[in-house]
């Protein structure tokens, strides 16, 4: 496992080490012990979430405050997507960039987002499975988001705006300078 730190520093692209024959080919995708020593962290993961989502879905930007705040492991099971991850850490150098890193079947790379970060992901290809772990529970009253098309932090979803489709849920979400933050 090879571990790349982002210009958002605790934000790290994981790519596993992965092995092809003619058979296809075999990855651990997670293991906790290798984790937390190439992170330097005891990063204890408490629940699994996947979503299925064809081209143009646009999830986020989502996540959760106060205790319930939540550090996450995506990755693509299944198709291609942009991931995006937003620092939302008042007394970060980087408070209020973004970081985006394509995650696909392909190239199986992760990224992992600690906690008071933001969140989101478009869909590129047809379809995808997106899979993520979280190390803290879904807690409803703690959930909090950005839109997506936030001027401040203008991010690049690659996808022309008419191919978004975006739950009524994200549409509403405030601006970057109107969020409840962390």
């Amino acid at each position: 496992m090879k571990i790349f730190e982002t210009k958002l520093k605790g934000c790290l692209i994981i790519e596993p080490k992965v092995f092809e024959d003619k058979r296809g080919s075999f990855f651990e995708s997670f293991n906790t012990k290798q984790f937390n020593d190439l992170t330097n962290s005891k990063t204890n993961f408490v629940q699994d979430n996947e979503s299925y989502s064809t081209k143009g879905v646009l999830r986020g930007l989502h996540y959760q405050t106060g205790l319930h705040a939540q550090a996450k492991l995506v990755r693509v099971i299944k198709g291609r997507v942009l991931d995006v991850a937003v620092d939302l850490r008042k007394s970060s150098k980087t408070f209020g960039e973004y970081v985006s890193v394509e995650l696909s079947e392909a190239n199986k790379k992760q990224l992992f987002v600690p906690r008071d970060f933001a969140h989101g992901f478009i869909v590129l290809s047809e379809t995808a499975i997106f899979s993520y772990k979280c190390d803290n529970y879904y807690d409803k009253e703690s959930e909090q988001g950005i839109i997506f098309s936030d001027k401040d932090l203008n991010i690049d979803w690659k996808l022309p705006k008419e191919e978004f489709l975006i739950s009524e849920k994200d549409i509403i979400l405030p601006t970057f300078k109107n969020a409840v933050l962390p």
